[in-house]
Protein backbone atom coordinates (compact mmCIF):
# COMPACT_ATOMS: atom_id res chain seq x y z
CA UNK A 1 0.00 0.00 0.00
CA UNK A 2 1.33 3.42 -0.93
CA UNK A 3 1.00 5.74 2.12
CA UNK A 4 2.39 8.65 0.22
CA UNK A 5 0.03 11.46 0.60
CA UNK A 6 0.52 12.16 -3.32
CA UNK A 7 0.33 9.11 -4.50
CA UNK A 8 0.15 10.64 -8.46
CA UNK A 9 4.20 11.69 -7.22
CA UNK A 10 4.88 7.82 -6.56
CA UNK A 11 3.48 6.48 -9.27
CA UNK A 12 4.99 9.07 -11.92
CA UNK A 13 8.10 8.42 -10.30
CA UNK A 14 7.36 4.50 -10.92
CA UNK A 15 6.70 4.94 -14.22
CA UNK A 16 9.74 6.90 -14.88
CA UNK A 17 12.50 4.68 -12.72
CA UNK A 18 11.08 1.76 -14.84
CA UNK A 19 11.32 3.50 -18.03
CA UNK A 20 14.65 4.37 -17.16
CA UNK A 21 16.15 1.16 -16.14
CA UNK A 22 13.59 -0.35 -19.04
CA UNK A 23 16.49 1.25 -21.39
CA UNK A 24 19.14 -0.99 -20.05
CA UNK A 25 20.47 1.96 -17.34
CA UNK A 26 20.94 0.85 -13.80
CA UNK A 27 20.00 3.54 -10.78
CA UNK A 28 21.47 3.99 -7.11
CA UNK A 29 19.43 6.12 -4.46
CA UNK A 30 21.43 9.43 -5.76
CA UNK A 31 20.86 8.90 -8.96
CA UNK A 32 17.50 8.63 -8.52
CA UNK A 33 16.88 11.64 -6.01
CA UNK A 34 18.95 13.75 -8.85
CA UNK A 35 17.16 12.87 -11.64
CA UNK A 36 13.80 11.86 -10.32
CA UNK A 37 13.29 13.83 -7.30
CA UNK A 38 12.67 10.20 -5.39
CA UNK A 39 13.97 9.78 -1.62
CA UNK A 40 12.87 6.37 -1.20
CA UNK A 41 14.20 4.36 -4.06
CA UNK A 42 13.88 0.79 -2.49
CA UNK A 43 10.15 1.58 -1.64
CA UNK A 44 9.41 2.44 -5.68
CA UNK A 45 11.63 -0.24 -6.68
CA UNK A 46 9.69 -2.17 -4.46
CA UNK A 47 6.25 -0.85 -5.84
CA UNK A 48 7.49 -1.90 -9.19
CA UNK A 49 7.92 -5.85 -8.14
CA UNK A 50 4.77 -5.90 -6.90
CA UNK A 51 2.90 -4.40 -9.79
CA UNK A 52 5.16 -5.90 -12.40
CA UNK A 53 5.85 -9.41 -11.26
CA UNK A 54 7.00 -10.11 -14.76
CA UNK A 55 10.08 -7.60 -14.72
CA UNK A 56 13.41 -9.10 -13.49
CA UNK A 57 14.64 -6.33 -10.97
CA UNK A 58 17.49 -7.00 -9.71
CA UNK A 59 20.19 -5.20 -7.19
CA UNK A 60 23.92 -5.81 -6.33
CA UNK A 61 25.61 -3.72 -4.01
CA UNK A 62 28.87 -1.54 -5.82
CA UNK A 63 31.51 0.72 -4.14
CA UNK A 64 31.24 4.15 -5.23
CA UNK A 65 34.52 6.52 -5.34
CA UNK A 66 34.56 7.13 -1.49
CA UNK A 67 34.44 3.59 -0.98
CA UNK A 68 30.80 3.59 0.43
CA UNK A 69 28.59 0.74 -0.75
CA UNK A 70 24.67 1.48 -2.34
CA UNK A 71 22.40 -0.82 -3.80
CA UNK A 72 22.47 -0.73 -7.60
CA UNK A 73 18.99 -1.65 -9.30
CA UNK A 74 18.32 -2.66 -13.02
CA UNK A 75 16.17 -5.23 -14.67
CA UNK A 76 17.72 -8.16 -16.19
CA UNK A 77 17.40 -8.19 -19.74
Amino acid sequence: MNINENPTTSESQNNMILAYMMDGKRITSLEALKMFGCMRLASRISDLRRYHPDVDIRSEFITLANNKRVAQYYINQ
